[in-house]
């Protein structure tokens, strides 16, 4: 059964950029896995920040995060990442990164209900 735990979080000024880590471990690699980044607030919905395909070249991004963050895989090391630049304060929350075992090749799913494993969270706060 696969597990996913995201490290990398923390406190970090506007502006500023953090790297999270999302390690799968259990029955396959990553590459049998579409993948989900999401997020959420307190007092807000859990909402979806990016995915990436099992083919690993198709991606897509919530439109409040284009061209801040980039998600990408490292399959040696079973592992995803979501780089995040130029932090806004409005990028608070608990990150989770989500996969479900794909039949499609290029499928990039950005909605939390397609997902069938989910990692454990962790927060980003942006604060000064």
């Amino acid at each position: 059964q696969l597990q996913l735990v995201e490290s990398g979080g923390g406190l970090v000024q506007p502006g500023g950029s953090l790297r999270l880590s999302c390690v799968a471990s259990g029955f396959a690699t990553l590459d049998y896995y579409a993948i989900g980044w999401f997020r959420q607030a307190p007092g807000k919905d859990r909402e979806a920040v990016s995915c990436l395909s099992k083919s690993g070249d198709i991606s897509d991004y919530a439109e409040s995060v284009k061209g801040r963050f980039t998600i990408s895989r490292d399959i040696a090391k079973n592992t995803v990442y979501l780089q995040m630049n130029s932090l806004k304060p409005e990028d608070t929350a608990v990150y989770y990164c989500a996969a479900r075992l794909a039949t499609v090749q290029a499928v990039c799913v950005m909605n939390s209900q397609y997902y069938i494993t989910w990692g454990q969270g962790i927060q980003v706060t942006v604060s000064s």
